[in-house]
């Protein structure tokens, strides 16, 4: 017989710091066998979007760019952020087409997954896009500084491999992307 796991109970919920791309609150909660924990520490995020995008003739659009919370420059799929009332396959769209300049394809959502559920309470949701083909320029943000990869499957592959996707929420994706290849 299955254990059954309740839910904890909030009893108070403040924030400590609100800013654009850094909300934490702490909330008082109650455990299910009573226990109170005074500060469980809650990160608050929107939500996210990556794209796994591959153009017409097989080969994988990358980025490369620098990561601070790292101080390295990292290899990954193209990502972003869903804009208060936008739909998640519209972001996913404006995104790959802002930082790489690619549009088009056959869309699909893969996977909806959680950084780290036990602290924060965002969602990253995962696209594969098939048959992209360049149509724009790049239109990046300020503060971003991308470059554009085209790279086969054996090539991203090899990069999961030698361990240097460092990024969970885009290599989660990547993988289940080669294992459907797989089937």
């Amino acid at each position: 017989m299955a254990k059954e796991i309740k839910k904890w109970t909030t009893l108070e919920s403040r924030y400590i710091i609100e800013r654009p791309w850094l909300t934490a609150r702490v909330d008082k909660v109650q455990l299910p066998d009573g226990r109170i924990n005074p500060e469980h520490y809650v990160l608050e995020y929107p939500r996210w979007v990556n794209v796994i995008a591959v153009t017409a003739d097989g080969q994988m659009v990358m980025i490369r760019q620098y990561r601070h919370g790292f101080d390295e420059v990292l290899l990954e799929i193209c990502a972003g952020v869903v804009e208060q009332g936008e739909e998640p396959i519209t972001a996913a769209k404006r995104e790959l087409l802002e930082e790489t300049g690619y549009a088009g394809g056959q869309w699909r959502e893969v996977m909806t997954i959680g950084q780290n559920p036990s602290i924060s309470d965002n969602v990253t949701h995962c696209f594969i896009a098939e048959g992209v083909e360049k149509v724009a320029d790049q239109d990046l943000d300020e503060g971003e500084d991308i470059e554009v990869l085209l790279m086969s499957e054996e090539e991203v592959l090899a990069t999961l491999m030698a361990d240097e996707q460092k990024q969970a929420l885009m290599a989660a994706p990547l993988w289940r992307y080669f294992w459907e290849k797989k089937k």
